[in-house]
Order: structure tokens, then C-alpha cells, then sequence
């Protein structure tokens, strides 16, 4: 068995010692989160009988390039097989009579009966809160979830690392005793102090500080990277419209209240939950909207239907080639204020475009983008002639 303890499975152990529901593991890239959390569940395996633990990650694909890896590497260290060694594809393996699930958090509907005794959130900032909580409340021990700090903002850091029941354990690559050379050296080579990465090219704050320092920073490349946040949505606004972005199961459903003042776009959240019916939408809709019109995504005509026979102005936008290009085209010719808010913050701070072998694309990303999607409806409805 292994001599050497990296200081995140120490962690794990005393919370889990202490009762405690959970732990979070923040770090740089090879803090050794991920093989402690192997080690983990080797150790939670050979002191415990018929436990389930299940691992969940963004995408149930993701895990076959990121931890079958991890698992097939670190398990003969303990003179164990790798549960996934020649295998395509592993939803499930048994180790000492207990069971370990690999769960897709693109499947919603595999978590409403998913009960664990404890649970693994492995890059947990790229889980939805909405799956986090429903797989929280049916694990019976404890769960554990470990990032890199992408973000600067998240629901993990509001309203999950600041409970008294959970604690937070900070590490950097250097914590890490099973780090490599050649690992370690492309780490330091993002420093952005050092006059031989500045000369080589391979200086970058944002690389350096989210996978050296592990600190929590704003991603480069952000479709609105220039926005200002304030306290209230203004008084005496020339003119004022709305935006919604239908969402289902796992997906919100977005409204946002736009005003617009010269060259000043004001927008505000007014309603951010997945809805999946007219019905039940409608009621919020309506106190929200005070009696203005709202403009929709053309491509849900039955949704857009029921809400305008429920007696909700809901118009459908007419969408085109190179509309989602143009629709950011608009705003961004407007000086951005956002009413303080923890969702649209989250959306402003990892909605980017989309990179193809490290280059930027005009094209931005399928996600973080329900609430710029709904003020895009009304800028290409409101602001095409402005």
C-alpha cells in the first residue's frame, strides 16, 4: 500500500471522521484532488460492506478520458486491478462488496431515485445546482466535491462552502507528492513574474492563477467581459421590455427586465427555474411582466401558444441565420448594468466563445446562456433600430 499522503485525502478522512455532510476540495491542476479521492474510496471500500458511492461529473462521457484514467492508474498501487482497464464503456464496478456508480449529470432523470450512501462531485463547478441538491438529499453519509476555481463566482462558493456543515480545504500542485517533473514544469511555466516564461511565451495570469494558485478567477475569452453590476434596476427608464428563455427539467426557464437609457442596457433576473409547462409558468410571468410584452424563442410555438391564451403578451422572436452573433452584436454596442444577482453572475462569468485548438471562434458556447439568451430575444425585437 501507498506510504505517501497527499493533504486532501487527510482532509476527507478527518470530515468524514467528524461527521460533518461534506467536504470541498479547491485547487490548482495536480493539487492531487482526484487520486485522493480514489484513495478515498479505496479506503471507505475496505472498512465498510454493501455501500453504494456514487461519482458524478458534467457528462456521463467525460469520465472515460478523465477519471477511468485516474482509477486504472492509481488502483494496482494497491495492488488492485483497474475497474476500467480494456473497457470502452463502465457505468458500475463492485470493490469489496460495495458499489461504485458513474453518474452523467447530462441525465437528470437518473438522479430523482439515485440514492448513495455518499457521493463524489468531481469537478463539481461544472454540475448544476439543481442536480447537486437532489443527489445530496438521498445520500445517507457523506458526499465530497472538488474543483478548479474557473470562476470567480459559482453557487458552490455562495451557498455550499460557507455552510457550518462542510468544510473547505485549499491545496496547489506543490501540495501534491506524486506530482511529476514534467507536470510541475508546465504548471510553472504559466508564472507570469518569471522573465523566462514572459521571453518564451508561455507567460498567462489566468492559467497561472486558477491552475498554479488555484485562486478563483474570471475566465479569459468571456462573450461580456465589461459589465458593471449594481445595487437596484433604475428609476425613470425611457424605455423598458422583457426577454424569456424557456427551460425544461434541468434547464431554467429565464426572464430578464431590460430598460434602456441612451447608451446605457440595464438588466435584471425576474425569474431563473425550469418550468416544464405554460401552467405553471404562467402565474410567475404574469406578476413579472406588470402588463408589458415579453419576447420568446420562436422555436417553442405550442409554449408561446398557451402562455398568449392564459392572457400573457409573449411574442416569438424572429430568429435567423447568425441571429445568437448578431443578438450579442446589439448589446455589446450598449454600455452593460446588471442588477446584483449570483445566477447572471455566474452566466457573465463563464458564457465565452467556443475555442478550437486554442483559437477563439465567433461562435460562444452552448451554455451559461439562459439568461443572455433572453436579453438577446429583446435586443433583436427592441434594439435592431436603435
Amino acid at each position: 500500500m501507498a506510504k505517501r499522503y497527499n493533504p486532501n485525502l487527510i482532509h476527507l478522512r478527518k470530515c468524514h471522521k467528524d461527521k460533518l455532510s461534506g467536504a470541498i476540495l479547491e485547487g490548482s491542476s495536480r493539487s492531487g484532488k482526484s487520486w485522493s479521492a480514489v484513495d478515498f474510496i479505496i479506503f471507505l471500500c475496505v472498512t465498510n460492506t454493501d455501500i453504494t458511492i456514487n461519482i458524478i461529473r458534467e457528462t456521463y462521457n467525460s469520465f472515460k478520458t478523465t477519471l477511468y484514467d485516474d482509477f486504472n492508474r492509481r488502483f494496482p498501487d494497491f495492488g488492485l486491478p483497474g475497474p476500467a482497464a480494456g473497457l470502452k464503456d463502465l457505468a458500475t464496478f463492485w470493490l469489496f462488496g460495495n458499489r461504485v456508480n458513474f453518474l452523467g449529470a447530462d441525465n437528470p432523470a437518473k438522479f430523482e431515485g439515485a440514492g448513495c450512501d455518499y457521493a463524489w462531485f468531481n469537478e463539481m463547478l461544472d454540475v448544476p445546482q439543481a442536480i447537486f441538491d437532489q443527489q445530496e438529499q438521498r445520500c445517507r453519509r457523506f458526499w465530497w466535491g472538488d474543483y478548479n476555481p474557473k470562476a470567480s463566482d459559482h453557487w458552490v462558493f455562495n451557498n455550499v462552502c460557507n455552510r457550518p456543515d462542510v468544510k473547505l480545504l485549499h491545496t496547489t500542485f506543490s501540495d501534491n507528492p506524486y506530482i511529476s517533473e514534467k507536470e510541475r514544469n508546465k504548471i510553472l511555466s504559466y508564472d507570469p513574474t518569471n522573465p523566462a516564461n514572459i521571453e518564451a511565451g508561455t507567460a498567462d495570469d489566468y492559467m497561472w492563477s486558477v491552475y498554479g494558485l488555484g485562486k478563483r478567477s474570471a475566465p479569459e475569452g468571456l462573450v461580456f467581459p465589461l459589465v458593471t453590476y449594481i445595487d437596484k434596476f433604475p428609476d425613470n427608464i425611457e424605455k423598458i421590455g422583457y426577454g424569456l428563455d424557456f427551460g425544461y427539467t434541468s434547464d431554467p426557464t429565464a426572464l430578464v427586465k431590460v430598460g434602456r437609457s441612451g447608451n446605457n442596457l440595464y438588466l435584471e433576473k425576474m425569474l431563473y427555474y425550469p418550468f416544464d409547462n405554460a401552467g405553471s409558468l404562467a402565474p410567475f410571468i404574469q406578476q413579472a411582466l406588470g402588463g408589458h410584452h415579453c419576447w420568446a424563442d420562436s422555436a417553442d410555438p405550442a409554449m408561446i401558444a398557451d402562455l398568449r391564451s392564459m392572457g400573457i403578451k409573449c411574442l416569438a422572436v424572429k430568429k435567423f441565420h447568425g441571429s445568437i452573433e448578431y443578438g450579442i452584436d446589439l448589446l455589446k454596442r450598449f454600455k452593460l448594468h446588471i442588477v446584483q444577482d449570483q445566477d447572471f453572475r455566474r452566466e457573465q462569468e463563464n458564457y465565452k466563445w467556443r475555442e478550437v485548438n486554442g483559437i477563439k471562434l465567433n461562435v460562444p458556447i452552448d451554455k451559461f446562456n439562459h439568461l443572455w439568451d433572453a436579453t438577446r430575444y429583446y435586443a433583436i425585437s427592441e434594439l435592431r433600430h436603435c
